[in-house]
C-alpha cells in the first residue's frame, strides 16, 4: 500500500502574510501617485499663472507701445488708482483711438489685476467722454463698465513710477515732473502758439506684489521705455 501524500498549499498565517505585505505595497504606491498626483498639480497651476501674468505684461507694453498723444489730449495718466492710456487701435486700419485702463479690485474677497477697454472712438468729443469713464471704472465699476473689463491675474499690491530726469519718481509727486520753460517774450502781433502737449516720461516702471497664497509668489517688476529721437536716449 502506497504511502499517502499530504496536498501542498499555504497556511492561514501564510496568507495574511501575504495579504499584509500587498497591502502595504499598494498603500505605498498609492501615496507615491497621489504625491506625483499634487506636485503635478502645483506645477500645472505654476505655469498657468506664469503664462498669464506673460500675457498680462504683454499686454501692459503693447498698450504702452501704441499710446497716442494728441494736442490738447491726455495720453498717459496714473491717478493712484488706475493707470489710463489712450492709444490706436490695431484691429484694422481707420478704426480709430482706443482708451485702456489699467486698476486693482477686491472681486470676492481677492485682489485682482483687471484691465478695461473701450469701444473705438472717432470725435475727439468721444475720447474725453471715454476718458473720464475709465476713471470712473476704476473708483466704481457700473455693470456695463465691468462687460469691458478683463481680469488678468490675481494681485496683492500695485505700484507704477515714472522715469523722469534720470531717476524714477512717483507719478502724483510733483517732484518728479520738470518745470515748463518760462514763455520767451514775443513781439505785438505774433500769432499765439496752441498749447504745450503734455510731458510724457521716458519710461514707466510696474511693480506687482502677488498674494501669498497663488501659486506664484513674490514681486514682480516691469519696465517699459519710451523710444524718443533724442540721440536714442530711452
Amino acid at each position: 500500500m502506497l504511502p499517502l501524500h499530504r496536498a501542498k498549499g499555504f497556511t492561514l498565517i501564510e496568507l495574511l502574510v501575504a495579504i499584509g505585505i500587498l497591502a502595504l505595497m499598494a498603500g505605498l504606491s498609492w501615496r507615491g501617485l497621489d504625491g506625483m498626483s499634487k506636485a503635478q498639480t502645483q506645477l500645472q497651476q505654476r505655469a498657468d499663472t506664469v503664462l498669464t501674468l506673460q500675457a498680462g505684461l504683454s499686454q501692459w507694453a503693447a498698450d504702452l507701445d501704441a499710446l497716442v498723444q494728441l494736442p490738447n489730449t491726455p495720453a498717459l495718466d496714473w491717478d493712484g488708482r488706475a493707470l489710463r492710456i489712450t492709444r490706436r487701435s490695431t484691429a484694422a486700419p481707420g478704426d480709430g483711438l482706443l482708451v485702456v485702463a489699467w486698476a486693482r479690485r477686491e472681486i470676492d474677497g481677492a485682489g485682482q489685476w483687471l484691465r478695461w477697454q473701450s469701444p473705438p472712438v472717432q470725435t475727439r468729443g468721444d475720447l474725453q467722454t471715454m476718458w473720464t469713464r475709465a476713471a470712473q471704472w476704476a473708483q466704481n465699476a457700473s455693470e456695463e463698465d465691468k462687460r469691458l473689463e478683463v481680469r488678468v491675474a490675481a494681485l496683492e499690491q500695485w505700484k507704477v513710477f515714472y522715469f523722469r530726469a534720470d531717476a524714477w519718481t512717483n507719478p502724483l509727486s510733483s517732484d518728479g515732473a520738470p518745470p515748463p520753460p518760462p514763455p520767451a517774450p514775443t513781439p505785438i502781433g505774433t500769432p499765439v502758439a496752441p498749447a504745450a502737449e503734455q510731458v510724457l516720461p521716458d519710461g514707466v516702471r510696474l511693480v506687482l506684489t502677488l498674494p501669498p497664497n497663488d501659486a506664484f509668489v513674490g514681486t514682480l517688476t516691469r519696465d517699459w521705455a519710451r523710444i524718443t529721437l533724442g540721440g536714442g536716449k530711452p
